[in-house]
């Protein structure tokens, strides 16, 4: 995945609406977190924008990259069920935190 998303308007709209806490191009510098709060928050016609943006793959990428506390139940299972065609047998456990 890249390093840093591009400064278009789609993507600093996104980041805006979905990266609130920052600037849009700072969170543009973090791809894999601009990703997944879109996976895990967005609108149909945000994730809509956010397919025709990049490729499955990536976003298989930021499932199998996942922190803790990144995604919902809901929207775990739903990407893995989406993304994971046919030959998913079972979707995976969240991650979990580890305390020492």
């Amino acid at each position: 995945m890249e390093t840093v998303l591009p400064a278009s308007p789609a993507w600093l709209r996104l980041a805006k609406r979905y990266i609130w806490w920052q600037a849009p191009e700072e969170a543009l510098r973090t791809p894999h977190r601009v990703i997944a709060q879109l996976m895990n928050l967005g609108t149909l016609p945000d994730i809509a924008i956010l397919r025709e943006l990049i490729h499955d793959d990536a976003m298989r990428q930021v499932l199998a990259e996942a922190n803790p506390g990144e995604f919902s139940d809901r929207s775990w299972h739903f990407w893995h069920q989406m993304l994971g065609g046919p030959g998913l047998v079972e979707v995976p456990p969240l991650p979990e935190r580890q305390f020492a």
